[in-house]
Formats: structure tokens, C-alpha cells, sequence
């Protein structure tokens, strides 16, 4: 343990002792009249992912809601602008926040967050983002090498019954996530687990600034023109990053599509692999990983053990597990597992597509 996490630990545990002590954690997150609301920070790195303020905001300010009644959410969107997290999670801070659930813009920049949040005894939750080197409190996320073997394996599946080319390797374009998010790093290293030895040719790599649909779009079409028709698959690593590949493609004339992945079960995305323009997607339950980090930050608050199920570095943490999405257990994992509804999906020009899938009947709603 780093002399800078068992300060902060000394921190957390001080917090926690004055919490257990005091009427809040007596009356289980409720104030008097003259205190001050117990408070918690929730710091969102983007919003071109469109889950952020779709599902994490609203589902996390709803859980602590319920495990709380008194408790003031400050939730914050910082614009993939690691400068202005900082500022946010400053304001957070002056505004009293008991604990910072910091999903960071840039890892590296986010030190300086959880390393003031200390100097004031504040405990930091690295949500969706690992903060590894960073000394945190508690640690939710997905498994994310898994995410990328589902991935990697859903390439090697697609690929298996096609023809290679004439070196006898499959060609694949590697679309990676911002380079400033840990998480793409762990992304990258499972798809290529999965992917080595698997007869594939990775013809280039990208780390994809911002997450950006528009900018993983440009990269792919510059790559199409370099390696002209060796590209058999691509590997994006989410939704949006599958998007500016597709486009991409379909600008270059690619007619069927090659297999490309994704991951977080966007709406679009099922419409996508539904009309056969995207192969597969992962999903991951976000809205129950917001109710986790959202009960992980209410046990800090009331000085109690964060409830978590396994360690990251050292970190307490919860990990949850993705569900790799085909057209095969499409309506199985989303439609019957509540994520989107028929009536969302299965809208023009989408609505011949589901009745192939037979999600819905032709002429029926």
C-alpha cells in the first residue's frame, strides 16, 4: 500500500468514525433542520455516449434517493474536458460533498481530483473507470477484458466460414476508445487474447479521441483506402465507435458491411444489428451499476463497510458481468430483459428488419 493510499484510508476511516458518531448515520442518512444535507458528487466524463444521461445520471440520483431520502445528489457532466471535471469536482467539494463518484474524463488528471478530495477526508468511488494507481474507497465497473473477448470472439466466429486472404489471415481493423480512459487498455488486451492465433491479420490500431463517433469514422475511411479490400472485420470497441466505422464503410461502397462489434447495447446499435449493419454488441446492466456505486456511496456516507464482492489492485470492488448481443438472443437479452421495448426498436426504417426477426408480425405494432 502507497504512503498516499493509507493517508487517504486514515482519511476515509476518520470520516467514517465522525459519520457513526454523528445524528446522520444514526438516523440512517437523515438531518436535522440546521444540518447540512449529506452529499454526494456524481461526475460524468461525456455525453456522445448517449448512457450517461440516459440511464446513469437519472438511475444512480434515483437509488440514492431510495436508500436516502435526505441525501442531495450533485451530479455533473464535464464534456470529455478533463479540466473542467476538475473544476466540478472542486465545486462538489465546496458544496460539501461527502464522497466523489468520479467516472474520469482522463485517469491521469483525475489523481489531482481523489488527491483533494483527501486533504479534506472525502472517500472517492471510481465508477466505470478504474482509478487504479489512485487510492480509492471503492472501485465499479464491468469486467472490461471480458467485454473484449466477447468481442474478440464474436470476430473470430463471424470470420470463421468466410474466406482469408491471399496470406490466409482475415484482416481486422482495431478501433479503440480514448486513450485517457483505463478502461480501453483492458478492452484492447481481451479482444486480442482472443484474437491471437485465431488465423487474423491486425491490419492497423487506433485509440480513438473523445470516444468520438465522427473522429473513429475518419480513421476507419483512411484505413479502407490504405488497405483497400483486405478489411474483413472491424473491432470497435462501443456503440459509437461502431457508428463512425459503419458510416465509414458505407461511404467506401462496402456492401454487405463486414462484422463489426460494439458494446452498451445502444438503441441504435440493436436497430444496427438488426438491419445487419453491425454484428454484435455487449451489454452491460448500467442501470445496475448505477444503483451499486449509488448504495456503495450511501455506505460511505454512513460510515459503513462499502458492500463489495472482490479487490482490483488492492481496491475494494464490484464487478459486473456483459452479455455479448446477436441478432440470435437479441429479444432475448433486450427486449424481454427490459432494455429497450419493441415499440422503441422496431420503428421505420427498422420495421421489415424486426419482422425478419420476428419481433414483430408484418402489418402488426
Amino acid at each position: 500500500m502507497t504512503a498516499l493510499r493509507a493517508s487517504s484510508w486514515r482519511a476515509v476511516a476518520a470520516l467514517a468514525a465522525g459519520l457513526i458518531a454523528s445524528p446522520l448515520a444514526a438516523a440512517g442518512c437523515a438531518t436535522s433542520a440546521s444540518a447540512t444535507e449529506p452529499t454526494i458528487a456524481f461526475l460524468l466524463p461525456e455525453s456522445k455516449t448517449a448512457r450517461y444521461e440516459n440511464v446513469d445520471r437519472p438511475v444512480f440520483e434515483q437509488a440514492v434517493a431510495d436508500e436516502c431520502d435526505r441525501c442531495r445528489v450533485v451530479s455533473a457532466n464535464a464534456g470529455q474536458d478533463a479540466e473542467r471535471q476538475q473544476q466540478q469536482a472542486e465545486s462538489a467539494l465546496s458544496q460539501g460533498a461527502g464522497v466523489l463518484v468520479l467516472d474520469a474524463v482522463d485517469v491521469s488528471a483525475a489523481l489531482s481530483i481523489v488527491a483533494a478530495a483527501a486533504q479534506r477526508g472525502v472517500p472517492v468511488i471510481a465508477y466505470d473507470r478504474s482509478l487504479a494507481t489512485a487510492d480509492v474507497a471503492a472501485y465499479v465497473s464491468f469486467d472490461n477484458e471480458a467485454v473484449g473477448r466477447l468481442q474478440g470472439l464474436s470476430i473470430v466466429q463471424a470470420l470463421g466460414a468466410s474466406a482469408a486472404g491471399s496470406d490466409g489471415a482475415h484482416g481486422v481493423l482495431m478501433v479503440g476508445g480514448a486513450a485517457t480512459d483505463a478502461n480501453s487498455a483492458a478492452l484492447l488486451a481481451g479482444a486480442r487474447a482472443a484474437l491471437d492465433g485465431a488465423g487474423v491479420d491486425i491490419l492497423a490500431e487506433h485509440s480513438t479521441p473523445d470516444w468520438s463517433p465522427d473522429k473513429a469514422q475518419e480513421w476507419v475511411a483512411g484505413q479502407l483506402t490504405q488497405y483497400g479490400g483486405r478489411v474483413d472485420a472491424v473491432w470497435a470497441a462501443n456503440d459509437g465507435t461502431a457508428s463512425g466505422a459503419i458510416s465509414a464503410m458505407k461511404a467506401a461502397g462496402l456492401s454487405p458491411v463486414p462484422p463489426v462489434t460494439g458494446q452498451d447495447a445502444e438503441l441504435s446499435a440493436v436497430q444496427r444489428i438488426l438491419s445487419g449493419d453491425q454484428h454484435m454488441t455487449v451489454y452491460k446492466d448500467i442501470a445496475e451499476e448505477a444503483r451499486t456505486a449509488a448504495r456503495l456511496a450511501v455506505d460511505v456516507l454512513r460510515g459503513d463497510t462499502p458492500r463489495t464482492t472482490t479487490t482490483v489492485d488492492g481496491v475494494p470492488a464490484v464487478l459486473l458481468a456483459p452479455v455479448a448481443v446477436t441478432s440470435e438472443n437479441l429479444r432475448h437479452v433486450i427486449v424481454d430483459g427490459g432494455v429497450h421495448t419493441i415499440e422503441v426498436i422496431c420503428v421505420d426504417p427498422y420495421r421489415h428488419a424486426c419482422v425478419e426477426a420476428g419481433l414483430i408480425e408484418e402489418g402488426g405494432e
